[in-house]
């Protein structure tokens, strides 16, 4: 899941060495997936209105699905 979330973003971003993203559990038995990337790129990987956001959700969301695994995807500054 973490390979795939860093691949989306490091093609989406100016900077890709500043990428981090790293796993986290989550309660429930979920687990949380914590995004980074630079301050300059930030708007870039949310998009207008939240799309690419909600676009990168959706693909983690039909993944974790595929391995009956429940994921969240948080982006940080």
């Amino acid at each position: 899941m973490t390979d795939l979330i860093e691949y989306i973003a490091r093609n989406l971003v100016d900077k890709p060495d500043e990428v981090t993203v790293t796993e986290v559990p989550g309660e429930g038995g979920g687990t949380i997936i914590e995004l980074r990337v630079g301050q300059d790129d930030l708007g870039k990987v949310i998009g207008r209105q939240g799309r690419t956001a909600r676009a990168i959700r959706t693909l983690l969301a039909a993944a974790a699905t595929k391995q009956h695994k429940r994921t969240v995807l948080e982006i940080l500054e």
